[in-house]
């Protein structure tokens, strides 16, 4: 078991995000969780490239100061949507590792967290999505809500991921078993 925490980065973290307080206060506890439970915290980065808003070398290319990983806790970058893009690396190390199952938390969930789910799953990754642990930003078609109901309760659950609690996940990280 991983937590993969995806793009929550200066630049994308903020109030404008669906349920911005209740998001970051659920992955902040996951990632407090995790790291009690021995279970490593893996985070991707999102670059734009020169001169953008998750420019890599920016202050809003850096991880939201809630969230901010640990010296020894290890970072993929990645300038498409989906973390397992062959560019990253993260598929070949989570093989080498012998990881399948995966909780996923992070933004955008019309975007980078859409493509990592349905990649994941595809890669033959078991994908858990803790509730109110991803969220959007509103978009010219539709809002910022509807965008997170619509992959939460319509799209990724018993197609590419397994829906689950909050609660769930915290005894996925604890080693339980969860139905």
């Amino acid at each position: 078991m991983i937590l993969l925490v995806v793009d929550t980065q200066k630049g994308c973290f903020d109030e404008r995000l669906y349920e911005f307080k209740k998001v970051g206060d659920n992955i902040k506890q996951l990632i407090a969780i995790a790291r009690e439970n021995n279970v490593e915290v893996v985070y991707v980065q999102h670059d734009d490239g020169p001169g953008t808003d998750l420019d890599k070398t920016a202050e809003n290319y850096e991880i939201y100061e809630e969230f901010a990983p640990r010296e020894n806790e290890r970072r993929f970058e990645k300038n498409v949507n989906s973390a397992f893009h062959p560019m990253t690396g993260l598929t070949e190390y989570l093989l080498s590792k012998g990881e399948k199952d995966i909780i996923t938390v992070g933004v955008s969930t019309d975007y980078c967290m859409d493509a990592t789910i349905k990649s994941g799953f595809e890669k033959g990754f078991n994908i858990f999505v803790p509730e109110y642990t991803n969220s959007t930003y509103d978009n010219p078609y539709f809002d910022k809500e509807t965008a997170y109901k619509y992959y939460n309760e319509f799209m990724w659950g018993r197609r590419y991921a397994k829906i689950i609690t909050v609660e769930q996940a915290i005894q996925l990280l604890q080693g339980n078993v969860v139905e």
